[in-house]
């Protein structure tokens, strides 16, 4: 048996000689994305790593599409010792933010630490959302493909799906999950899917996996096409909005409260209220989300609207249902 073999004092010997093989998969890679991603014209930008993984391959590939690269903690070097490499967190960008602000790069990319999420920052500091930077690839995708389906998951703003529709094409929101989501980019066929997470899934020109370095060297060829690329992407659409909210609580907890919030919650407002994963209340101007994390014990929640006064009156609304199911809860809003 295996366990068998693992205990023996020494190791079965094999059949026959095995062969090893020492392949340069970084080349490899730079390559297969540089030859299918070309840019208008070259650019400017600074990258940060976090000294993270993606350091071993992102200046390469930005310079292999024709980037002037400014370098930001690159070395890979795993007690990370300038800053978590989580572009999620405001606080991971500012050093990005502050080296696109003082000197001549168009704008900034940041990576988390396996390379899989990005992070976007322009030139007057704004921080641009993974929901936006979906916006800006769907709209690039539907002019290829007509009619396609675009995925994206509960957390992400209203205006994915809006804007989807507006350019021709099918918007499915679907549940919260990278597994989740991939699973449903497969099961549809769509060529593009996303989440507010930071997981960009290109189907499209590419193999339907999340990857933050092909993702930005497919934003890149979209604004260099632009004279200001940073204008481009601030004028992708943008409501008030909370970040991310965690209504604490114990073992096993939320996902009976939002249970309860989906069998008892009352919305007479809301235009839709949707419960493929949790409760998202969309009205005419916003919406309001409460689901169970798949990961730890806390309901996320998370508000958008059009104005600060319906930002409020939504959350006036989830505050009253909630306080009904669990009054003793320290709501986070």
């Amino acid at each position: 048996s295996l366990a068998a073999t693992m205990n023996a004092a020494a190791p079965a010997a094999a059949p026959r000689a095995g062969t090893r093989r020492q392949l340069d998969l970084v080349a490899a890679y730079v390559a297969r994305v540089a030859s299918g991603i070309k840019l208008a014209r070259p650019m400017k930008i600074a990258i940060d790593c976090g000294n993270g993984v993606a350091g071993a391959v992102a200046p390469a590939l930005f310079r292999a599409l024709g980037c002037d690269v400014t370098e930001l903690f690159c070395d890979v070097d795993g007690t990370f010792p300038n800053h978590h490499p989580d572009p999620a967190e405001p606080k991971n960008l500012q050093d990005l933010i502050k080296c696109v602000a003082e000197t001549d790069c168009e704008l900034g990319l940041a990576f988390d630490g396996d390379g899989d999420r990005l992070g976007v920052v322009t030139k007057s500091g704004q921080i641009i959302w993974p929901d936006r930077q979906l916006v800006l690839f769907a709209r690039d995708v539907l002019e290829r493909n007509a009619g396609a389906t675009i995925i994206y998951d509960v957390k992400c703003s209203r205006h994915v799906g809006l804007s989807v529709e507006a350019a021709g094409g099918e918007a499915l929101m679907w549940k919260t999950g990278h597994s989740l989501v991939k699973a449903k980019l497969a099961e549809t066929g769509a060529p593009l899917a996303g989440e507010m997470s930071g997981h960009i899934f290109f189907k499209e020109r590419w193999y339907g996996f999340d990857d933050g370095l092909y993702t930005g060297a497919r934003l890149l060829e979209i604004v260099s096409r632009a004279a200001d690329p940073c204008a481009m992407l601030e004028a992708l659409p943008q409501d008030v909005s909370t970040p991310e909210l965690k209504l604490e609580m114990e073992e096993g907890q939320p996902f009976t409260l939002v249970q309860a919030l989906q069998d008892q919650g009352q919305f007479p407002d809301a235009h839709r209220v949707i419960t493929i994963d949790g409760v998202r209340a969309e009205y005419p101007d916003g919406f309001g989300l409460a689901r169970a994390s798949n990961t730890t014990p806390v309901v996320v929640l998370r508000f958008e609207a059009q104005t600060a006064a319906a930002l409020e009156r939504i959350q006036a609304d989830f505050r009253r249902e909630l306080s009904k199911l669990a009054p003793q809860a320290h709501l986070p809003f």
